[in-house]
């Protein structure tokens, strides 16, 4: 079984073949062993039960996925670049506890995510999918929107409608009061 399986039916819904075998490669080759098995939230604080415990992070990475197709079929948000967006909620927090792993949260992991997964598409994808995943990595920098305050750096707040509708899901899911289902 490839790591990427555990997200068959969200890459299943990403309509452009292309983002979707390259999305599942990330996950398959680049994304950290930990991402599978941590909880979104080691205190418990910040996200609610669903996403706490061993493969939390997994579950919280489904509710938000979920709530952005959902909040997709709104014609206020037709202008998105959907593929795109449901990639960056994919990839979001991969690298939650850095690169060394770390036992906690990394405050900076966006833009450790985003900078890991825009070196892994200029090595290894053509030129399309390196412009398509340098944006890509740009939603998943400023996805933490007011929290992007850390002690060693300050790092991007969403500006563009699409990196505020990325932010938005994250939120959402990490929400105590909101309950998804995932599978």
């Amino acid at each position: 079984m490839r790591r990427s399986d555990i997200f068959r039916g969200e890459l299943d819904l990403i309509s452009n073949h292309k983002y979707r075998e390259c999305a599942r490669e990330i996950l398959d080759e680049l994304v950290p062993d930990y991402f599978y098995d941590v909880p979104a939230s080691s205190t418990g604080k910040y996200h609610p039960w669903y996403s706490l415990g061993y493969g939390g992070l997994v579950r919280h990475t489904k509710a938000a996925f979920k709530i952005a197709k959902d909040l997709l079929n709104l014609k206020q948000y037709e202008a998105l670049d959907e593929d795109a967006i449901l990639v960056a909620i994919l990839l979001h927090d991969t690298f939650k506890h850095g690169i060394p792993p770390m036992p906690f949260t990394v405050s900076e992991h966006p833009v450790i995510a985003a900078e890991n997964i825009r070196a892994y598409a200029y090595k290894n994808f053509d030129e399309e999918m390196v412009e398509s995943f340098d944006y890509v990595a740009e939603l998943i920098a400023s996805h933490m929107g007011q929290w992007n305050k850390t002690k060693s750096m300050e790092m991007p707040v969403p500006e563009t409608p699409a990196q505020k509708f990325v932010h938005l899901c994250d939120y959402l899911a990490s929400r105590k009061y909101i309950i998804v289902e995932v599978q």
